[in-house]
């Protein structure tokens, strides 16, 4: 979503908490700005929010690693850059993709999404939506792009089941891992703004034991999600992705303000269409990222709408709700996208005002 440049102060915000019994944020009172997400390109609009899970090349374990949407002209579908953002607030630049020096295709070019995961074998992979204008009526498929720990590109996967895309969740079993990724352009820019039923989940399975990462298979275990364009988001379709203890897929269906559950995501060989709703409506207002807390297994999402951060149980019930980013006219629409959960808070990107922050907690 188009943004303005960003601030340079950021006010602490009471958090607006309900149904506190059992809820992550329990002991929360504030949320704290960790740093700007803008590179010296002038890079804007921070998508995708990773945690590095171990230290490898120029990957600092516990660090953060953000992708950038947009240009410093504020055209959306038009970011080059990766930034790596330490907890005490140390930034530095970890990637400036090339679209010119791309070593595999990439249909479009480079314009970053949310769909980034760091792997404990050190490779990064991260998606690209690209646009020539930041309109979406020249979006084009793009690829995914994986980078080697020192920042370098390595390869793209790109083909038929990977058309925009928009984010991206991962089971990382050190040799191997599983890639699930929602795709927003099945039929999208055809559409001129009217709802398609395109969007698609797909599943890759990847040997990282080597000298990059092999594509094994691909499968669409999800498909027929609400998608269209939109002036203001570029986009809207299935966004954040997160995978449950129990196998379970959930992925949140922003054009419908719905959460669904896809089960046995890792080894169903046929596609499961719109999952099962595990909660719709209520207090969703076009949610975004989505990450699971550490402890308690709860989903976390966040609204595109109006700056809200909800918490709720794999069984649908809501149990926390909070502002956590109510800049802007009107307020909080647009600043909310990446989310990330670690033992020592919520870490998520504020689109408003180009920064990262973080939630700190005592316990889940």
């Amino acid at each position: 979503m188009k943004k303005c440049s960003p601030a340079t102060l950021l006010s602490a915000v009471v958090l607006t908490l309900t149904l506190a019994s059992g809820m992550l944020f329990a002991d929360v009172g504030h949320y704290m700005q960790v740093a700007s997400t803008v590179p010296s390109n002038g890079d804007l609009n921070p998508y995708g929010v990773a945690e590095v899970p171990r230290t490898i090349g120029n990957l600092t374990q516990g660090h953060f690693l953000v992708s950038n949407f947009n240009n410093s002209a504020n055209l959306q579908g038009t970011g080059t850059t990766i930034v790596d953002i330490a907890p005490n607030g140390t930034v530095k630049l970890f990637a400036q993709i090339n679209a010119a020096s791309l070593p595999g295709p990439c249909p479009g070019g480079v314009g970053l999404t949310t769909a980034l995961v760091v792997l404990r074998a050190g490779w990064v992979i991260v998606g690209s939506l690209p646009t020539t204008d930041g309109m979406s009526d020249t979006a084009q498929a793009g690829c995914l792009i994986v980078l080697n720990s020192m920042g370098s590109v390595v390869e793209t996967i790109a083909n038929n089941l990977i058309n925009g895309p928009w984010d991206m969740s991962a089971l990382d079993l050190d040799s191997r891992a599983y890639l699930f990724v929602t795709n927003v352009l099945n039929g999208t820019v055809a559409g001129n703004g009217s709802l398609v039923y395109g969007g698609t989940v797909v599943r890759l399975y990847l040997s990282t034991f080597g000298l990059m990462p092999q594509v094994q298979n691909m499968v669409t275990i999800g498909s027929g999600f609400p998608e269209k364009t939109d002036p203001a988001a570029l986009v809207i379709g299935p966004t954040g992705v997160a995978l449950g203890p129990d196998g379970t897929l959930y992925v949140v269906d922003t054009a419908e303000n719905r959460i669904a559950g896809i089960s046995n995501a890792v080894n169903r060989s046929t596609s499961a269409g719109l999952g099962n709703t595990v909660i719709k409506n209520g207090s969703l207002n076009a949610p975004l990222g989505l990450t699971i807390t550490p402890f308690k297994q709860n989903l976390l999402t966040v609204n595109g709408n109006n700056g809200e951060m909800l918490e709720i149980t794999p069984a649908g019930q809501q149990v926390a709700e909070m502002s956590v980013a109510k800049i802007g006219s009107p307020p909080g629409a647009g600043a909310l996208f990446g989310v990330a959960t670690t033992g020592h808070g919520v870490y998520f990107v504020n689109d408003a005002t180009n920064t990262l922050n973080v939630l700190p907690v005592t316990g889940d």
